[in-house]
């Protein structure tokens, strides 16, 4: 029977397509190391890379299987940049902040490329990006905004497209306009999963499945994490699980809140199909964001359900083929193949977050949509930090990333209010 992760729901297209998953053992006893690394996404596995290629002694622990969570169910696309928009990030922290910002998201896209490239990780790079308004009151936003990345972060990869132009790249004239950036792209998650834990394990990492951290205690400059299969003992220590971090450790639970993204695959649309001839992935304008692109066989896949309450949709399948629909009317009878859904982890200002939350305790998340390449470069980044340098991780940890309001009790139920009267906005 096919494997079915506990802790998201449904069997993604990645998953059926990506080839050999290895698996990897649980703990079996205490041990003892230089870095322990929690969780099993992207972040914790390419710092294990990394740390391992670099000498050091390094335990990585994951719960389920690698890739069970959002690294290896999500949308698959790059973009260009933090989340925020580099006149937001100008105006919140000047120009200089904002180019360094923009300018290490730049790293992070260009390390992920030459990573799996050294590598020889085939994650089914596809280019091109396009970012859409849904409406029109936008479009002078997205036209200001390609001017703004040229010539004053000298970014001239980003286009505006009228609404002509934009429906001839869509397939689909739901939309009034946006920007075209032929300088990113769109990826297979699962192949880079694999393909990363691969590369670590042959680096001299020890890689755990199947084994919870169950606590952590910082206590004279040594860091114990337990588990019920043994304990490790480290000098640092990374905590990378984002959504999925429950009640693991205080801080990072205030700033961090999951939130359920579901993707539906559609069969091959064939050769002959008007939907994005071009092959670029979407991304629009609405607060709740719909995100779609084509895999290499031809498939829409479509992410455009977020949930923001604590139960999953009954049918994946008929919610996304009825988003489908709104924007590619002829594929209102398509058949969907896969649904599946997993956890992202937010902050409220849809800012990472980095944080040291207990001495010697680094925790890394709250990518809000926008992880693919940059949880790969901040699985580096803290490389390089336990190496001695944490100059450029030091821009992330200075962002300014407030809790979420009404503790733990109530977070929850004041965000699914919140979140749904901006998706009400969304239709007005």
């Amino acid at each position: 029977m096919p494997y079915q992760s506990p802790i998201s729901p449904g069997r993604s297209w990645y998953e059926d397509t990506a080839g050999p998953r290895p698996e990897y053992p649980a703990l079996d006893g205490d041990r003892t190391c230089d870095v322990v690394v929690i969780g099993g996404g992207f972040t914790g596995l390419s710092a294990a890379a990394h740390l391992a290629k670099a000498g050091t002694d390094v335990v990585l622990i994951e719960a389920h299987r690698f890739g069970d969570g959002a690294s290896g169910r999500n949308g698959g696309q790059l973009g260009t940049g933090q989340r925020a928009w580099v006149e937001d990030l100008e105006a919140e922290y000047g120009f200089s902040r904002a180019k360094a910002l923009f300018d290490l998201a730049e790293e992070a896209k260009t390390h992920l490329l030459e990573f799996t490239a050294a590598n020889q990780i085939d994650i089914d790079y596809m280019p091109g990006q396009l970012s859409v308004a849904h409406k029109p009151r936008y479009v002078d936003d997205y036209r200001a905004h390609a001017e703004i990345m040229a010539s004053r972060f000298s970014y001239p990869h980003i286009s505006f497209m009228d609404a002509r132009e934009t429906a001839e790249r869509l397939g689909s004239t739901a939309y009034f306009g946006g920007t075209r950036d032929t300088d990113t792209g769109h990826i297979h998650p699962m192949k880079l999963v694999i393909g990363t834990a691969r590369v670590a394990a042959l680096a001299g990492a020890q890689l755990f499945e199947g084994t919870a951290s169950t606590g952590i205690i910082s206590s004279g400059g040594k860091v114990k994490v337990s588990t019920s299969r043994g304990t490790v003992t480290a000098q640092k220590c990374l905590i990378a699980v984002n959504a999925y971090g429950g009640t693991l450790e205080p801080v990072s639970a205030a700033h961090i809140m999951p939130i359920g993204s579901f993707i539906g695959a559609t069969v091959p649309l064939g050769t002959d199909s008007d939907v994005l001839p071009g092959g670029e992935a979407v991304d629009d304008s609405r607060f709740v964001v719909r995100y779609f692109r084509k895999s290499k066989d031809g498939r829409l896949l479509f992410g455009g359900r977020e949930v923001y309450g604590v139960n999953d949709p009954k049918d994946i399948h008929i919610h996304i083929r009825r988003q489908i629909a709104e924007l590619y009317p002829a594929l209102g009878d398509v058949e969907i193949t896969h649904g599946w859904g997993g956890y992202v982890g937010i902050t409220v200002p849809r800012k990472p977050f980095v944080r040291e939350v207990m001495p010697n305790v680094i925790s890394a998340g709250g990518y809000s949509g926008h992880g693919v390449m940059l949880s790969n470069y901040f699985g580096k980044l803290y490389a390089e930090t336990v190496a001695g340098n944490r100059d450029r991780l030091k821009l992330i940890e200075d962002l300014k990333i407030q809790p979420f309001p009404g503790g733990r009790r109530f977070r929850t139920p004041l965000l699914f209010l919140a979140l749904n009267w901006f998706a009400l906005r969304d239709r007005v």
